[in-house]
């Protein structure tokens, strides 16, 4: 890889990370759609990248010919160092092996750059800062090429157990055939045995493209090569995993946490949701109970606006918010996200059952956009999908409330007639938990919230008072 540091060959243009929102300063190649000597359009789809909420795919603000890949997947980049050479049509391009390397130079002068790139919309290019990490220990990243040049061929597999057990494969003397490296070379490079001897070299297989995920596929699970067979495996902290652990630990920490809980009757919202999906409308919309809990959520929080706000630390107000962007809690492979409805306080249920809808389905297919994860307000997470009956949610950072909908269940309840006589009957059964900031609310509105929230699943009519 040349140096990025120096001003690009004349008619070759340099896209550099881009911050695609939410104050962006890294993120890791997840994987190339280009090679070196492929021509590329305007907008067509160049790399994936990891950010820390989601990944991203980037397209090419240039038509021309591929130069060079600065960077490898897997390999963390800062936001403004470039991670793609492009010859425009202007010049002809040249490989990586024919071009020349450019020498180390101080940074040009800004009458000496390269031009500003051609901006998409949400991407902005800024100066190299020569800051491209390999998040490795032992020193070039895996994957790779040497100081004699020489490219490093390994599955994928290895190469992630290389960069589990911090082995740089590039310093590795290939056993495999036709000089690949193989797991034993990174398990003996990791527990200082000596190298296998090699296989006798075959023709090099040509590297497969890389292959986008189906939309809705879900992680495959890890191949065997990628762990050794003893001892723990080290699974690194990044992307996705990284920011909620902070987050949580942020939030954790700055906002004083209160829990309530409530069990609930929610047989009438059921039996209105079976008659609900007959109607002619609701036909073509899958309308789940979370459905019903978000409308339900959303109609309380009307007379408890309170929870709707931020607490700002600087200027030591509460900042009571008109919109509520209701966040909804997604697993997915890459870690949990919560992507949010903007205001969905205005949406009726048949646009809010679709709302949800489509966002489950992007989350799944790991496309929601950092702008569909900015600016939540409240947040539903649904745990009852787990045949979990309830939790202890954890406020997202800056929100006020949560609220945690469990299983429900077919339970025997009390149940009490017009004339006071009881009776035991089965009735569908669920909990709720409301988390709350208590420095914003006290406990009198904690509890209100969640037991209007009750009361409207509990009776339906309530929410036409």
């Amino acid at each position: 890889m040349s140096p990025v540091s120096a001003p690009a060959p004349a008619g070759v243009s340099r896209f550099h990370l881009p911050d695609v929102g939410e104050g962006l300063t890294e993120a890791e190649i997840v994987a190339w759609h280009v090679a070196v000597g492929d021509v590329v359009e305007v907008n067509q789809p160049l790399v994936d990248i990891e950010t820390a909420k989601s990944v991203v795919e980037l397209p090419s603000p240039y038509a021309g010919t591929v130069v060079e890949l600065h960077a490898a997947v897997g390999e963390t980049v800062d936001v403004g160092v470039a991670i793609i050479s492009i010859a425009t049509e202007a010049a002809p391009a040249a490989t990586a092996a024919e071009a020349p390397a450019a020498p180390a130079a101080p940074e040009p002068a800004a009458e000496e750059t390269e031009p500003e790139p051609k901006l998409l919309v949400g991407y902005g290019a800024r100066e190299d800062t020569g800051g491209r990490r390999r998040r490795r220990r032992g020193g070039a990243a895996a994957g790779t090429t040497d100081a004699a040049e020489r490219p490093v061929l390994a599955k994928p597999p290895v190469r992630k157990l290389a960069k589990v057990l911090g082995v740089d494969l590039a310093s590795l003397t290939p056993s495999g055939p036709g000089g690949t490296t193989t797991r034993a070379d990174v398990l003996d490079a990791s527990e200082g045995r000596a190298p296998a001897a090699p296989t006798p070299a075959h023709p090099a297989p040509t590297a497969a493209p890389a292959v986008r995920d189906e939309p809705t596929a879900t992680a495959p699970a890890a191949p065997a090569e990628e762990q050794a067979p003893e001892g723990d495996l080290r699974i690194p902290i990044k992307g996705v995993r990284k920011h909620t652990a902070a987050a949580m630990v942020r939030s954790a920490f700055t906002a004083p946490h209160v829990t309530e809980f409530v069990t609930l009757d929610m047989t009438r919202t059921m039996e209105l949701r079976d008659a609900v999906v007959k109607r002619r409308e609701f036909r073509d919309v899958k309308v789940s109970p979370l459905a019903f809990v978000a409308r339900a959520f959303l109609l309380a929080m009307a007379r408890t606006p309170e929870a709707n706000s931020r607490w700002d630390e600087e200027a030591q107000e509460i900042v009571q918010l008109r919109e509520v962007n209701l966040g909804i809690a997604a697993a997915t492979p890459r870690g949990l996200i919560v992507p949010n409805i903007k205001s969905a306080q205005r949406l009726p249920l048949r646009e809010l059952s679709t709302a949800i809808n489509d966002l489950a389905a992007t989350a799944r297919a790991g496309r929601t956009s950092p702008a569909d994860q900015a600016g939540g307000t409240v947040t539903i997470t649904n745990v009852g999908v787990f045949g979990v009956d309830t939790g202890t949610p954890i406020l997202n950072p800056g929100e006020v409330a949560i609220l945690a909908f469990g299983a429900v269940r077919r339970t025997p309840w009390v149940v009490t007639d017009a004339d006071g006589t009881e009776r035991i009957e089965p009735r569908w059964v669920t909990q709720l938990a409301l988390s709350f900031d208590h420095r914003v609310l006290d406990g009198q509105q904690g509890s209100e919230l969640l037991a209007d929230t009750a009361a409207i699943l509990t009776d339906p009519g309530l929410a036409l008072l």
